[in-house]
């Protein structure tokens, strides 16, 4: 039989179903692409093919996205958080990564040449903007709350996110399938990595462009992973006051030339750091997902360090910024609060979390039901 005759009949055979099997992975600008479960393109590993959700977008999951947003950049304010942190326990994490992993030599050219809304549907733009939505909302509402709550009752604050970090540490665990040793050296490993940057001091900094280039890049990964803060990793590297001082002189006009190219500069190494470490990460979780499960939450167990309510800034640091002070840990025999109020916040914020897991859940279920039937 020659090869002719194997094409000819490979391409006679025909699913059971009536589907062609050459037409099982459309062309990402087929107008009408199969519906295509996420976990299944998070395991193809054809990075043409752009992520689809598991319905059509709605309203309801663009109000879905946009409060989960919403979270992600409350959460930025409060030292120990991160947004990567609200969307690892929201489960939408793996999506967002996947998302911006998508801004790629594809979409530009998509661009460039002219097919716009193909573009947009490559990197998934409609979640990437509700996102994008929730967090700038999140960020400008919630800011002056977050901040009075730390600065008037940070350790009432610290134990409700104590509670969400443990308990949320207990759902995240249940996306890893099997355990093994490496996975548990990967735990070992976020967390020591979590503790470590935690208790690093900040340093001067440097001056040239191409080291506020380095930080940004740096920083920007910090913020799209769990229990670490890109902003902190900013002041460990010097360039937090620089870079909000020129931010806040360009809201009130006053930005000479120097301060608008570092501006320039800095938002360039966001962008470089986001789209390099996005795709390394997504290729991480599509092809170690395990092993990267387990250092997230690695990192998110480290993270709880700096989230331990029995603590208060040195006197020396008292009066400074939330994010610049420097705290000192209390035994609690010494406390002077009430450690049983502390503990239930902890509690109820633990519990909560995890009925509002099984809500969730059973919603999802639900949901998949109706359309099955």
């Amino acid at each position: 039989m020659t090869a002719s005759d194997h094409q000819d009949t490979s391409a006679d055979k025909v699913d059971p179903n009536g589907v062609d099997p050459g037409e099982v992975n459309p062309s990402p600008l087929d107008p009408h692409p199969s519906v295509t479960s996420p976990l299944d393109l998070a395991s193809e590993p054809d990075s043409s093919v752009p992520p689809r959700p598991p319905m059509h977008p709605t309203m309801v999951g663009d109000a879905i996205n946009v409060a989960r947003g919403f979270c992600m950049g409350a959460a930025d304010t409060v030292p120990g958080v991160s947004g990567g942190t609200v969307a690892l326990i929201l489960g939408h994490y793996e999506r967002l990564v996947t998302a911006i992993s998508r801004v790629d030599r594809d979409a530009i050219g998509l661009v460039t040449s002219g097919r716009f809304r193909q573009a947009f549907d490559h990197v998934d733009g409609r979640f990437l903007a509700a996102i994008g939505m929730g967090v700038g909302t999140g960020i400008v509402t919630l800011a002056g709350v977050m901040h009075w709550l730390l600065d008037h009752h940070m350790p009432e604050t610290f134990a409700v996110f104590f509670g969400l970090i443990i308990a949320s540490v207990l759902i995240v665990g249940k996306t890893i399938t099997r355990w093994s040793v490496s996975s548990v050296v990967a735990l070992a490993f976020g967390v020591g990595v979590a503790i470590m940057i935690g208790r690093l001091s900040p340093t001067d900094g440097g001056d040239s462009l191409v080291y506020l280039f380095g930080s940004a890049a740096i920083a920007i990964c910090a913020m799209i992973l769990p229990g670490i803060s890109g902003a902190f990793i900013l002041l460990l590297l010097g360039v937090y006051h620089p870079i909000t001082g020129m931010v806040k002189d360009f809201a009130k006009g006053n930005v000479d030339t120097q301060a608008f190219l570092s501006l320039t500069v800095f938002a360039c190494g966001c962008l470089f750091g986001l789209l390099a470490f996005s795709r390394l990460l997504h290729w991480m979780l599509d092809h170690h997902k395990n092993l990267s499960m387990a250092g997230l939450i690695g990192l998110m167990l480290g993270s709880v360090e700096k989230l331990w309510p029995l603590q208060i800034p040195t006197p020396e640091t008292a009066s400074l910024k939330m994010k610049e002070r420097v705290m000192q840990t209390i035994h609690p025999s010494d406390w002077e609060g009430n450690l049983w109020s502390l503990l239930a916040l902890a509690i109820v914020s633990a519990v909560a979390i995890l009925v509002l897991e099984r809500i969730a859940g059973a919603a999802t279920e639900a949901a998949e039901n109706g359309i099955a039937g």
